[in-house]
């Protein structure tokens, strides 16, 4: 697949960009600041296309399921009761999107698992995701599957993903490439906005 195959019915789904991974938060994420003025040009592209999503702990470890409880004994310090409010949501420049932006919260990494995202983007028509944010290799690489085993194309900006370390961004993003090649583009924003450009999507 290529950018020249890029549907008109697509959406941005923008993926966790989110104060607690910012700073000097146990999750800090340094790449996060890095791409965010490409996460703020897709975004300023076609604004009611866009979703973000944020990843909400559990008020304590007991709340969470299965194995969460020990990841969430583990981090017991980014549990809701432990981290105000503002942590939680969008980074400071992201929160004036919404709207016309939307926010989709979730309490794993992936955010098919309710159906509720997906019914949204079907109602819509929506058959192409351009994803961004991050981590690359963990919310981001469910948000990917998620929605190729759900039928939709993805394209992923790669200046618009952050990870936490080169050795695995750089790892998922060569596993993209030579594995799902039919079913997923990788690209950057200068050139998305080219072919949205030149297209009119």
């Amino acid at each position: 697949m290529s950018t020249a195959d890029i549907s008109p019915n697509w959406a941005h789904i923008c993926v966790d960009m989110q104060a607690m991974f910012g700073g000097d938060s146990p999750w800090s994420a340094p790449w996060m600041e890095r791409v965010l003025p490409a996460v703020e040009a897709l975004f300023d592209r076609a604004p009611h296309r866009t979703i973000f999503t944020r990843f909400l702990p559990p008020e304590t470890p007991e709340q969470a399921h299965g194995a969460w409880q020990d990841y969430y004994r583990h981090w017991s310090n980014m549990t809701r009761s432990q981290q105000p409010p503002e942590l939680l949501d969008l980074v400071p420049s992201l929160r004036s999107f919404v709207p016309p932006g939307r926010v989709f919260d979730k309490p794993i990494y992936s955010p098919w698992l309710s159906g509720n995202l997906h019914h949204i983007l079907r109602a819509e028509n929506v058959d192409t995701l351009v994803i961004s944010g991050g981590e690359t290799d963990v919310c981001v690489l469910s948000t990917v599957m998620g929605a190729i085993d759900l039928g939709y194309r993805v394209v992923l900006p790669v200046d618009a993903l952050y990870g936490s370390a080169d050795e695995t961004h750089e790892a998922i993003l060569s596993i993209y490439r030579s594995r799902f090649q039919f079913q997923l583009v990788i690209t950057s924003v200068a050139d998305l906005l080219d072919v949205w450009r030149n297209e009119a999507l």
